[in-house]
């Protein structure tokens, strides 16, 4: 996870097996480009697509255009909103009949000024986008056979030569799972995976899922570690590539104030939420066969709690980091498959009075009576001296009524609350790390009520990464794709913590498929999941529920 800038990226080609689909399109391209225009990749570079749909190169180059365009556009519209959305809050939260002010105008004023410099960037970005564009090339070729690779093998060597660089390669598996297998060993066949370490590399990216259950898992374990060394192997999770995520770490082991309390005997619970606002959408074929225990928890959620829970590493390096890592999954509290029900808790949205909001049975490509659960919400223990008995709520779900990642962290109670009497169980220490969107924290703590009583009164205290002067959130993929060119895997899964995970999670799937009787809870859409998901809770607890703003969480919600 070094500085951009103390890695240099040598010349290199990347061929994205899988190249017509929605994550190329939507992630991985849009990804390349973002680290092109922001001059963090080399002068020369080449990008393959490889896939079976009916392209040619131009009109993939089109479909890749307009991918970026929109992907840009999207981004401006999130930012424009969540402005707008703060700017409610600051000015008009406490004010149900406001006006325009001055201050209003001001503020009109000056977005007509930004949007006049925005447009003289518009020329510019399309420039980019053309030049970015003119350095990809599309090959319809079927990744099952073997003569694919023979093609590549020569087509690789040729732009090689013609662009005068040592055959640096990249090869990304944005593929359905089925396809890697073939994948990784036809490149082997093909001599693709060897690579001279003193003059030119050979690495793969592998998307989530690896696996669909340990046996799965490891069977491709063995597939890859047969074909490639596992320097040359990087196992994406986008989550840890996300500034926030990474984050986590740095206000840990960076601040003397919060690491002192970060163990049992200061924290009472601690939630882990990554929810999202739509259904399944265009993904119901992939979806319905794997649900969001596979999808979110096995891989997303659990880096989560890994940095949540980790011990420091003694030295920040990728071995030792991916070590303390792998040891806070170990260190899991097993689930029997007979406790599951105690434990975990899985639900399916249906149908509601909002518009467009339909059953997930419903949807496209799903099965008409399927038990693929759309939710999870789940209690756990981390096993070690820092941890012990200290329970991680974690929950995902489709269908939410808003998009947001983040972790609570509550504190516990003072051991003699004074002012109990003003306001019974109530807690006010928290601290809020919100991954997505609206990246930043919360430190929520007590003070006194103005009045003549004493009464307290919860405030809070933020940081938000869009105040920071000259710095930019950058896209997860981005983070990743470029620790990758640089050979520097700390934020790639590990063999072991890859197996780790997954014998966690092995006991909970086997227990759904063997005992249909543990309950599948409808939600309806744009709820906050089963109700059910409220009794893994004990005592006054409840689940933290965020909107899209981070501030005032708890005051509204916009939907």
């Amino acid at each position: 996870m070094s500085d951009s800038k103390e890695k240099k990226v040598s010349p290199f080609i990347i061929v994205i097996f899988g190249g017509s689909g929605d994550l190329t399109i939507k992630k991985v391209l849009p990804s390349i480009f973002e680290l092109y225009s922001k001059k963090l990749l080399p002068d020369t570079f080449y990008i393959y697509s490889v896939a079976r749909s009916d392209y040619s190169a131009d009109s993939y180059k089109e479909k890749v255009t307009n991918g970026l365009k929109k992907k840009i556009k999207d981004k401006k519209e999130l930012a424009s909103q969540l402005s707008i959305n703060r700017s409610a809050l600051s000015d008009n939260s406490n004010n149900p009949d406001h006006v325009f002010t001055i201050k209003d105008i001001d503020h009109e004023a000056s977005a007509v000024h930004q949007s006049h410099s925005a447009s003289e960037k518009e020329e510019e970005l399309i420039k980019k986008i053309d030049s970015f564009v003119s350095r990809i090339d599309y090959m319809r070729e079927d990744p099952n056979e073997y003569a694919t690779y023979q093609n590549l093998e020569n087509l690789l060597k040729a732009k090689s030569s013609e662009l005068g660089i040592e055959p640096c390669y990249l090869f990304y598996l944005a593929t359905p799972p089925v396809l890697y297998e073939p994948i990784i060993l036809n490149l082997a066949k093909a001599g693709l995976n060897k690579e001279s370490m003193n003059r030119y590399w050979r690495r793969i990216i592998i998307e989530k899922p690896y696996g669909r259950d340990l046996d799965s898992a490891m069977h491709l374990e063995d597939i890859v570690k047969r074909c490639f060394n596992e320097r040359q192997i990087f196992r994406i999770d986008h989550y840890l590539g996300k500034e926030t995520t990474q984050n986590i770490l740095v206000f840990r082991f960076s601040n003397g104030i919060f690491e002192p309390l970060w163990n049992r005997n200061y924290i009472s619970y601690v939630e882990i939420t990554a929810v999202e606002k739509d259904g399944v959408l265009n993904r119901g074929k992939y979806y319905d066969s794997s649900g969001a225990l596979r999808d979110m928890v096995q891989n997303h959620l659990l880096q989560i709690l890994g940095l949540v829970a980790m011990e420091p590493p003694v030295k920040f390096e990728q071995d030792m980091f991916r070590n303390e890592m792998d040891k806070i999954i170990e260190s899991l509290r097993p689930i029997e498959k007979d406790k599951v029900e105690n434990y975990v808790i899985r639900g399916q949205y249906m149908e509601s009075d909002m518009k467009d909001a339909k059953s997930y049975r419903d949807e496209e490509y799903i099965k008409p009576l399927s038990k693929t659960e759309t939710y999870v919400a789940m209690k756990l223990y981390v096993d070690n001296w820092r941890w012990y008995d200290v329970p991680f709520y974690i929950r995902t779900g489709k269908a939410m009524p808003t998009k947001a990642t983040e972790i609570v962290i509550h504190f516990k109670t003072t051991p003699f609350q004074i002012f109990k009497k003003k306001n019974p169980g109530f807690n006010c220490n928290r601290l809020v790390i919100r991954v997505q969107p609206d990246e930043g924290i919360v430190l929520q703590f007590g003070v006194k009520k103005p009045g003549d009583e004493f009464i307290v009164q919860p405030v809070t205290m933020d940081f938000k990464y869009d105040k920071m002067k000259d710095s930019e959130i950058f896209e997860a993929y981005s983070k990743l794709i470029l620790n990758c060119l640089q050979g520097d895997a700390m934020l790639f899964s590990r063999s072991d913590i890859v197996k780790s995970s997954w014998k966690f999670i092995d006991p909970i799937l086997k227990a759904w498929e063997e005992k249909p009787s543990i309950p599948l809870y409808g939600y309806p859409y744009g709820t906050w999941g089963p109700l059910k998901a409220d009794s893994l809770m004990t005592g006054n607890l409840h689940w933290s529920n965020p909107c899209k703003n981070l501030t005032e969480t708890e005051s509204y919600c916009l939907l």
